[in-house]
């Protein structure tokens, strides 16, 4: 077998990932709030040799031979997480938080069973029971919605959609909520309903993992989580769960629906977990939400509304119902200006998922390049008067200038807070 160098062996896909990191270092201020960037030593353990064995099973229990270090990271893995998110059982093999969920399901349910969760515009994600998911194919799903007066999630309209459809598992956790989630209130809800109770913390991870935000536990019996957005690690998935969900919860991942583990992306779910118990880590999730707090200002500054009037985490929701532009559009305005959002449905959203009528906004990546509140905050003023006049070609080269020479000043590998 030859050993060439990537830029020899295969140029074009080198010259494609050189571009990329182009692209994410000059060309755009990352705003997507499920995407962030890895330490460098992150990067080092997904591209490792880890990648070139088998290992289905689980640690001491493996159908394969020569699986000894892969025990011992997988190990290492399960007892950080524990360590960090307070759970008794943990299962780091998920490929995806997709995949998490889709074991997490079947690990207490049967197909047909009923499952109430959230209704996709109000912060729900494919998985939590769309028709075109596998979770709205194989599952009978009824939805709760957001207030709505408060445009939160209140523990009184949880109660009753629960009482109303006697479900066998409740969901909450969401991809596009801005404020604190009141587990105790889904805690009431499930007993209510005698139903499972299941948390999707994917997007918060990181806010829980140091303690910005509640834990799910111990009111949740199994939560489901992806290993990177604002936990900063390596791309993938993760389930935790109470004791008695534990030995299901395996099954349902492994042999049901997956098979053999990505190792080399389980090494780097241990180093993301590792890092996550740092007090480094817990100074950079408060930065955050403090980001996010002064995005907020910047954006209210611009007469932009807000879903729920603010923000408790990593994200805001823009509704632009309102304004004379569609999130798709206001999307590609801020793309010119190289700012990177994503159109996002709002609740009661009147326009299609292709189209929608909001923005959603996220601070994790950009905190993570070192920025803080007063960045921020000029940040969210340059989005409304985009967003306010997408069509001003002179203010989108002002806006444009101004975002060169922010991405000049904090470099991606030099001032981020971490080891690079």
């Amino acid at each position: 077998m030859e050993h060439r160098d990537l830029s020899e062996a295969d140029p074009e896909v080198h010259e494609a990932l050189e571009n990329e990191m182009e692209r994410q270092e000059k060309e755009g201020l990352e705003m997507i709030a499920s995407e962030n960037f890895v330490p460098k030593q992150i990067l080092q353990a997904q591209g490792s040799i880890l990648t070139n064995k088998y290992a289905e099973g689980y640690p001491g229990k493996r159908y394969y031979a020569g699986c000894k270090y892969h025990d011992e990271i997988e190990d290492l893995a399960r007892d950080r997480a524990r360590e960090i998110f307070g759970a008794y059982h943990v299962n780091v093999q998920p490929h995806s938080g997709s995949q998490a969920n889709f074991a997490a399901y079947f690990s207490v349910l049967e197909a047909g069973d009923k499952i109430l969760g959230p209704v996709l515009s109000h912060g729900g994600h494919l998985t939590h029971g769309h028709h075109v998911n596998f979770s709205g194919e194989l599952f009978d799903f009824d939805t709760y919605s957001i207030n709505e007066e408060t445009e939160r999630f209140e523990k009184e309209d949880i109660i009753k959609a629960a009482k109303e459809h006697d479900p066998d598992l409740i969901v909450c956790g969401y991809s596009a909520y801005p404020r604190k989630i009141n587990f105790s209130a889904f805690r009431e809800a499930a007993n209510e309903a005698d139903a499972i109770l299941m948390c999707d913390i994917a997007h918060i991870s990181g806010l829980v993992a140091a303690g910005e935000h509640p834990s799910p536990f111990p009111e949740c019996d199994i939560v489901t989580t992806t290993t990177h957005k604002s936990i900063r690690g390596a791309r993938g998935g993760m389930i935790l769960c109470k004791e008695e969900y534990g030995d299901q919860v395996d099954k349902a991942l492994f042999p049901f629906s997956q098979g053999g583990p990505l190792m080399h992306q389980i090494a780097g779910k241990a180093v993301c977990f590792r890092e996550a118990m740092k007090p480094e880590f817990k100074d950079y999730a408060k930065q955050i939400k403090k980001n996010t707090k002064a995005l907020a200002e910047g954006l209210r500054r611009e007469d932009l509304k807000m879903v729920s009037g603010g923000t408790d985490n990593h994200l805001v929701l823009v509704d632009l119902r309102e304004e004379e532009v569609t999130g798709k559009e206001a999307e590609e305005a801020l793309e010119d200006v190289n700012i990177i959002v994503n159109k996002n449905m709002v609740p009661h959203d009147p326009e299609s998922p292709r189209i929608t009528s909001g923005i959603r906004i996220g601070t994790p990546a950009l905190t993570t390049r070192g920025m803080e509140e007063d960045m921020l905050e000029k940040i969210g003023e340059m989005i409304g008067k985009v967003v306010n006049s997408p069509e001003d070609e002179a203010l989108k080269d002002e806006v444009h200038e101004n975002v060169s020479e922010l991405l000049e000043e904090f470099e991606l590998y030099e001032n981020s807070g971490v080891r690079y």
